[in-house]
């Protein structure tokens, strides 16, 4: 296999149901079908992600990120894509539950604490294009991993006042994350998401979040919709395109698809003139 540098998006935000995990499976799947290599990384104990991939009971799942992560804070051996799962939509699952709560509690008093996870992703970077991380709805130790791990945050925002507030926060810890930890960091973007695109309330919301952030970082053209479609996908195991390929849902991730692709060939022009 050609070796590979992959490109680490986490999917964050400490608000709850912003659409995380829905933007991690869909985009990761959406990018995967573009032909992409795609490793989807389930970071929240709650196994949300490894639940809407069709393994409804992750807590009894072994080995799972838990695990990776204990070896590697052991200095034990890691076998390649070991405990990776295939899913028949073309992405890859290293699964998440609930050992990631006795996990995150115990990494207080690890060395170098913030970087395990991504000593583990070190593991698995020559083999995607992408590797999407998503992760629990805060701002503990295991999103401290993730900003540290990536190369960029993707934040899912509900179009309502409350979620555009939170938003400043998130902001501030990568600011953090950028000045202590990692450097490298960016924002990839700003994602619109449940907009109900009936009312004037959540179109003047996404215009406020346009307006404010809009100059200091990238907000998505695409914008997602409110759909009863889309949150029946968790359920069934797949994804928004395999479920309702012709819906507003499946269209609007599959232009999201389209330009985190583009941004991301810019990115790859723009480092290989810094180089010449």
């Amino acid at each position: 296999m050609a070796k590979k540098k992959a490109t680490i998006i986490a999917i964050a935000n400490q608000k709850g149901g912003t659409a995380k995990t829905t933007t991690c499976e869909n985009l990761g799947i959406g990018l995967a079908d573009e032909g992409k290599d795609v490793l989807l990384v389930d970071v929240d104990p709650q196994g949300s992600l490894t639940i809407a991939l069709g393994n409804q009971m992750p807590d009894e799942m072994e080995p799972t990120l838990a695990d990776m992560m204990e070896r590697v804070i052991r200095d034990e051996p890691i076998l390649p894509c070991e405990g990776v799962l295939k899913h028949p939509e073309g992405v890859d699952l290293m699964p998440g539950n609930i050992a990631l709560s006795g996990l995150e509690a115990s990494l207080i008093n690890v060395m170098s604490r913030e970087t395990i996870l991504k000593q583990y992703l070190n593991t698995l970077k020559d083999r995607y294009d992408y590797i999407l991380l998503d992760g629990s709805p805060s701002l503990g130790m295991l999103t401290i991993n993730m900003l540290a791990a990536a190369d960029s945050v993707l934040v899912p925002v509900q179009a309502q006042y409350l979620s555009a507030k939170g938003l400043e926060q998130l902001l501030g810890t990568v600011s953090k994350v950028r000045r202590q930890i990692n450097p490298k960091l960016r924002i990839e973007g700003v994602l619109l998401t449940m907009v109900d695109q009936r009312t004037n309330y959540a179109k003047e919301i996404a215009e406020l979040i346009r307006e404010t952030y809009g100059k200091q970082i990238k907000i998505y053209k695409s914008e997602i919709p409110r759909s009863i479609r889309a949150a029946e996908i968790s359920a069934a195991g797949r994804s928004i395109f395999r479920h309702d390929p012709k819906g507003k849902v499946a269209e609007a991730y599959r232009n999201l698809t389209k330009e985190v692709l583009a941004d991301g060939n810019r990115s790859l022009k723009r480092s290989k003139e810094e180089c010449l």
